[in-house]
């Protein structure tokens, strides 16, 4: 039989963390630091773990109804969604569960994408993000976060105007932004809505780490900004912010008028979460404003310790999130030859390569969720090795 590869596949990238991951999984022997994967190594909040354990022999858990998800759940986020941003939300009216944040992305992708639509993204971008647009069938525009070494990501607000054409049906957006833990500003949230509104676009928001934000930085919700609650919809995930990755839950709140769309590709994709994780999630986003504080501290903690062992080096400053980006160009190698150095150094970090045009085959990605303070220490001579800075 002749094999026909599908052209929306075409452009479809790896993005490297299975390989490294498998890499390191196929040698038990050696002690890897793990720094690759967005895996954290902090445990989801007890009570959530303890309802999962109840809902894996309760009868009720074991469904797929409600198809749009548990109202539980559907309830919380939508609370959540309204707290953060201001405007009013409900779970029966503006909100459907997605089997984890990236499902919700396609998902809502898919129902307000057509074929050949632009969608801006900013550079670098997750390439699963990337991957995802194109799926849908649109074309993502990069739009350059600005790199000055040692110092915090910018949004380069002048190619944000000027990457909209008569094309551009939305932006996908997320802040912080993975893998750089660039921070929009509300200067830069202004301009979206700005632009948003003017030229009519919606805006596709990426939750999943809007309050693993540090240095006590505000969180902005764009849903809340002037004309800007009509056309946004924001994608949540228990995955980063409730450390409950296994559980595979999302969720999707939106503007009335979006919901049927919303409803139909939803239903007629992989339709809700696992019953047994549902209930566990909402446990934990209610209880998030309590347990959140604690778990984004030791975040920074990891962060500032990793600054420390490549102050020096041209690393971009994260603002929050999980991951920092090093520019290993400056030292004329890329991101693949410098993983495959670390590896001998013992460290499992993936390269950039695909994740972005003005910033992506340059960059080694270091995720500092997974290792704690004690085991980053001495990751500067790691990489200085790798970097042939100092002797091997």
């Amino acid at each position: 039989m002749t094999r026909h590869r599908p052209a929306r596949l075409h452009a479809i990238a790896g993005i490297g963390v299975d390989r490294m991951g498998s890499i390191a999984d196929a040698d038990p022997t050696r002690d890897y630091l793990r720094l690759e994967n967005l895996d954290v190594d902090i445990p989801p909040d007890p009570e959530a773990i303890e309802r999962t354990r109840r809902a894996a022999a309760t009868d009720t858990d074991n469904s797929y109804l409600p198809f749009v998800g548990q109202d539980h759940l559907r309830a919380t986020a939508a609370a959540h969604v309204s707290r953060l941003s201001g405007v009013a939300y409900t779970g029966t009216g503006n909100c459907v569960i997605a089997a984890g944040g990236l499902s919700g992305i396609l998902n809502v992708l898919l129902a307000t994408v057509e074929v050949g639509d632009e969608v801006i993204v900013t550079d670098p971008t997750y390439a699963g993000l990337i991957n995802r647009v194109r799926l849908a069938g649109g074309v993502p525009r990069f739009v350059p976060f600005q790199f000055t070494p040692g110092k915090a990501w910018r949004l380069d607000r002048e190619a944000l105007r000027c990457s909209i054409t008569s094309r551009t049906r939305a932006m996908l957006l997320m802040s912080p932004s993975m893998p750089s833990g660039g921070m929009l500003d509300a200067a830069d949230w202004a301009l979206v809505a700005e632009l948003c509104v003017r030229h009519d676009l919606l805006l596709i928001l990426d939750s999943a780490m809007e309050r693993l934000v540090f240095d006590k930085t505000p969180v902005i919700h764009p849903a809340g900004l002037p004309g800007m609650a009509e056309r946004t919809i924001a994608v949540g995930s228990s995955a980063k912010e409730l450390r409950m990755i296994g559980w595979r839950v999302g969720w999707i709140v939106a503007p009335d008028a979006y919901m049927p769309d919303l409803v139909a590709v939803s239903l007629a994709n992989v339709v809700v979460p696992v019953g047994i994780a549902q209930d566990a999630a909402a446990i934990a986003l209610e209880r998030s404003l309590e347990t959140l504080p604690p778990y984004v501290a030791e975040l920074q903690a990891r962060r500032d310790v990793v600054v420390e062992e490549l102050q020096g080096l041209p690393f971009g400053l994260p603002g929050g999130g999980w991951s920092m980006l090093l520019r290993v160009s400056d030292f004329g190698i890329d991101g693949a030859t410098m993983s495959e150095r670390l590896l001998a150094e013992g460290v499992c970090a993936t390269a950039m390569t695909g994740w972005g045009e003005t910033h992506g085959a340059q960059y080694i990605r270091f995720v500092f969720a997974n290792e704690p303070v004690p085991r980053l220490q001495g990751l500067g001579t790691r990489v200085r090795r790798a970097l042939r800075l100092v002797p091997g």
